[in-house]
């Protein structure tokens, strides 16, 4: 009868309908057992973890629309979640929990993956499903019917097939290194994956819910990668390099990637401050935004440490050159970013301050709006739809 129902409602045209109707949505993963404190980082139980679900239909002045209890962590990066094309669904990848010894708490590798019916009211969650060992950032394809999930620990990127709200693992690919993150070029024919403790971005071949990787087009680019962005025209790829420490004070960079060429390559390094956590592109494919850690996430009596972190302004012009243009003060460390959906702001998640900060785009500089919005709980990631 299920089958009936869902065939039946393809021929009212209700699905349709239903995604026309998503609500403009921010996802935004909220870590309740890692602080960072002025004398360092400590972590605590489990358990204090949520999902935030922000509305941004007032793209200057988003507000808290819903809040769901569900394990994620800032040891995954700022793009463990997103939402498909359509609005209808949200996965969140849960990376890590933590296990007890002695007094204090420790991290080790979670393998779930929750699905989320952004449709229904409240929101709710479907299923969670396993996946790979610390499954991490991930990308949802511009058709809404596969998904990418990189595996730190377990050296591989798990595919997903997406049918409905029905979420399952097509297959599961062996990429040789820790897998931070992952890109899906606008066409779907590659991946890029950030393969963040061998400094290096690899090639996925694809084909609809199969891949195959090749470590002959590995590109060299800077350590500890947990932000890949690929340009909407499918051009240029833009990996963020948090470097070997993050917060030691030393700068550290932004890679760019012809990607669309036969064998993609690397064709320029931007400095860009110290910690570069993760990065996003705007609709159009104009500017990009990235996230500065700065050295907040440092001790306080550290040599890096600084208060703040810092939104930086990427410029990338129709030659394929890309130009940092702008800079505005941010929270204390820096995590998610996400352009809104006209591009005309950029929203930042300051994980100590608990606040999302929101800036304003005037030609190819960046403002800070003063609005934040205070949250319940530390925003350790954030994205919005696929392919927005």
């Amino acid at each position: 009868m299920r089958l009936v129902g869902i065939f039946m409602a393809g021929l009212l045209g209700l699905a349709p309908a239903c995604a026309a109707d998503a609500p403009a949505y921010l996802l935004v993963g909220l870590d309740g057992k890692t602080f960072f404190l002025p004398e360092g980082g400590r972590n605590g139980p489990n358990g204090s973890d949520a999902l935030a679900i922000v509305d941004v239909s007032d793209e200057a002045r988003p507000r808290l629309s819903h809040v769901l209890p569900l394990d994620n962590s800032v040891y995954g990066p700022p793009t463990n979640l997103q939402i498909t094309p359509d609005g209808r669904l949200g996965l969140v990848a849960s990376s890590v929990l933590m296990r007890q010894e002695g007094e204090a708490w420790y991290a080790q590798a979670d393998d779930r993956l929750h699905v989320i019916d952004l449709l229904a009211d409240p929101p709710r969650l479907v299923e969670t499903i396993r996946v790979g060992r610390q499954p991490s950032g991930l990308a949802i394809a511009r058709t809404g019917d596969v998904a990418f999930v990189a595996n730190r620990e377990g050296r591989s990127v798990t595919i997903l097939a997406i049918t409905g709200t029905s979420v399952r693992v097509a297959s599961t690919v062996d990429v040789g290194d820790e897998a931070a993150a992952l890109a899906i070029a606008p066409d779907g024919r590659r991946a890029f994956v950030a393969k963040n403790k061998a400094a290096k971005v690899g090639v996925l071949a694809l084909d609809g819910a199969k891949a195959t990787y090749d470590s002959a087009l590995d590109l060299p680019v800077g350590a500890g990668i947990y932000g890949l962005e690929v340009t909407p025209d499918g051009r240029l790829a833009l990996a963020a390099n948090t470097g070997p420490e993050p917060s030691d004070g030393h700068a550290d960079s932004v890679s760019v990637i012809r990607a669309d060429a036969p064998r993609p390559v690397v064709t320029d390094h931007l400095g860009i401050g110290d910690t570069p956590e993760t990065l996003t592109i705007s609709p159009d494919g104009r500017h990009a935004a990235v996230a500065v850690v700065r050295g907040s996430s440092a001790p306080a009596s550290g040599p890096g440490y600084t208060p703040t972190g810092a939104v930086a302004l990427l410029t990338i012009d129709p030659s394929g050159l890309v130009r940092r243009t702008g800079e505005a003060e941010a929270g204390s460390v820096t995590q998610g970013i996400a352009f809104s959906p006209s591009g005309a702001h950029i929203y930042i998640g300051n994980y100590v301050d608990r606040t999302i900060g929101v800036y304003r785009i005037d030609g190819d500089a960046v403002h800070d709006t003063g609005f934040r919005l205070s949250l319940p709980g530390q925003p350790a990631s954030m994205r919005g739809r696929a392919g927005q």
